[in-house]
């Protein structure tokens, strides 16, 4: 069907705060007109301010989940954000190498933005073995990329980030951009690298306050531009310029961190139509 939306197949963890996992990013490929398919790895009980227990879901249904919907739609991409355990990342790893000509785009959640650890360094070495060799792009933010790269790093050593990124291109995947949030910086730098170095670095005003949610914005973003036909280095160009927006449309809702408008682009319509009358 040529009317037939994109559709993009999600394995991700609930957030019933609405900020984060599986909610952020059933809302962001919506806004950017993809039709998301849900595959739930964990239940969480967290909010604004932190995660406070994690439960994962049993490899085998999370395996389940997706065969069921793979059998019967056409899926364009896959993004794959937190995963509970290492039985998980296998199961995941097997589905999705049934599928090696859909783009997967693997946000790597190692913590909470408050800083909660959310995987031991077993499945560290799992996701580093089984899924960054079948990765399209990697989303790490710094932090997260220095952690997935030290896997051969002795005691006291600490790569740079164009470090990390080879280390982790040599691993298998084909892309993998960095982004800056948590790096001292006046900007917000993203720099995207390929197998030859540097693709493209973009700087974004770094706005204030902090936000739940906004890497798997970025991640879901990412995978909706890629679904909706984009090569790699625009595809990362437009879903910045999307995430950027919903940060700065930001909203606090609890006592926590602000959550990112994914539909910041309605509400600016609907304040036009306002303004108009």
């Amino acid at each position: 069907m040529s009317d037939l939306p994109p559709i993009v197949l999600v394995f991700a963890a609930t957030d019933p705060s609405g900020g984060a996992g599986l909610q952020a990013d059933i809302m962001t490929l919506s806004s950017m007109g993809c039709h998301p398919l849900s595959v739930v790895t964990a239940v969480t009980i967290q909010d604004t301010m932190g995660v406070d227990d994690v439960s994962a879901i049993d490899a085998e249904w999370v395996a389940d989940q997706a065969r069921c919907v793979l059998e019967d739609m056409p899926v364009a991409a896959f993004k794959i954000g937190l995963l509970g355990s290492v039985e998980q990342v296998a199961a995941i790893a097997e589905v999705v190498s049934d599928y090696p000509e859909v783009p997967l785009v693997f946000d790597p959640v190692l913590a909470s933005g408050r800083g909660d650890e959310l995987v031991n360094e077993e499945m560290v070495n799992a996701l580093r073995e089984l899924l960054i060799p079948q990765t399209t792009i990697l989303t790490p933010n710094s932090m997260e990329a220095r952690r997935l790269a030290a896997e051969d790093a002795e005691e006291g050593d600490s790569p740079d980030l164009a470090e990390c990124a080879r280390r982790l291109i040599a691993s298998g995947c084909e892309y993998v951009l960095i982004t800056g949030t948590h790096e001292n910086t006046p900007q917000v730098v993203n720099i995207l690298y390929g197998q030859n170095g540097v693709v493209r670095s973009d700087a974004w005003q770094r706005l204030p306050g902090s936000f739940h949610g906004s890497g798997c914005t970025l991640a879901s973003a990412i995978a909706a531009t890629i679904a909706n036909g984009l090569e790699i280095s625009d595809a990362v160009k437009d879903a910045q310029e999307y995430t950027w927006q919903t940060l700065k449309a930001a909203f606090r809702p609890g006592m926590g961190q602000h959550i990112p408008d994914r539909l910041f682009w309605a509400r600016e319509d609907e304040a036009t139509d306002e303004g108009g009358d």
